[in-house]
């Protein structure tokens, strides 16, 4: 019997052999737990974090609005850290609610998928 942590795992693992991130294209990957909500951005060629952001500290209104604004903040962060397009990538969570909401929000503030 494969519970939910193992069921997430393997697809993560799936998505990971499809996708990769450089530094002129870094992945985008977001990590979702119960209160917060986290975006980096990768480039594995050197196995480096070029940016990131979080929720904390973030507490105005719903958890996917809050999703959204941490789009939009990782999106300004990247934009200043040099970053325009990314592959993104969802780590084995549905693209859907908080996860849709990290991927809207980026786009709106300028990021190319």
């Amino acid at each position: 019997m494969v519970n939910k942590l193992q069921r997430r795992q393997k697809i993560k693992t799936r998505i990971r052999g499809k996708i990769s991130g450089s530094a002129a294209r870094p992945r985008m990957t977001v990590f979702r737990s119960n209160k917060q909500i986290y975006v980096q951005f990768v480039d594995d060629t050197t196995g480096r974090t070029l940016a990131s952001a979080s929720s904390k500290g973030m507490t105005e209104g719903t958890k996917c609005e809050i999703s959204e604004k941490v789009g939009e903040l990782a999106a300004k962060k990247a934009m200043e850290a040099g970053i325009t397009t990314v592959v993104f990538d969802r780590n084995g969570y549905l693209y859907h609610g908080r996860v849709k909401s990290v991927a809207d929000g980026a786009r709106k503030a300028g990021l190319k998928f």
